[in-house]
């Protein structure tokens, strides 16, 4: 459901969603700009997560997997949670963007933390 973005009763993918951000200047703009930095977000989140997987032991990985997966629901309801007084106005995608966005790039800090642990480091798991 993420991977597409319904505005105005037009769907849009991949590169139909290019938008100058840096001029922004109607509601559907902002949406799709924040559509984009919420993806932008979660490949970075993707990319530290492949990282890290690739340099735990089978153990950390099965942990990390359950993790991640857990973590994702928190994500996808906290945020739901949090912009229900938006539901069904045009500003929702924006604020739920951006929630998604924050959660996102915090839990992209904790991976790679994970990623530069030192040496007797017991607050990581699974190395």
């Amino acid at each position: 459901m993420r991977g597409i973005i319904l505005v105005a009763g037009l769907l849009l993918t991949g590169p139909a969603l290019a938008q100058n951000c840096a001029n922004t200047q109607t509601q559907t703009d902002l949406n799709i700009c924040s559509y984009q930095a919420f993806q932008t977000a979660d490949a970075a989140l993707n990319a530290s997560y492949r990282t890290l997987m690739a340099k735990l032991s089978p153990a950390g990985q099965t942990g990390l997997r359950e993790a991640e997966r857990d973590w994702v629901a928190y994500r996808d309801a906290q945020c739901g949670f949090e912009t229900m007084g938006t539901q069904g106005g045009s500003i929702h995608p924006l604020v739920l963007n951006q929630c998604e966005t924050a959660l996102t790039q915090a839990q992209t800090r904790r991976l790679e933390a994970q990623l530069h642990c030192q040496e007797g480091d017991v607050s990581c798991g699974g190395q």
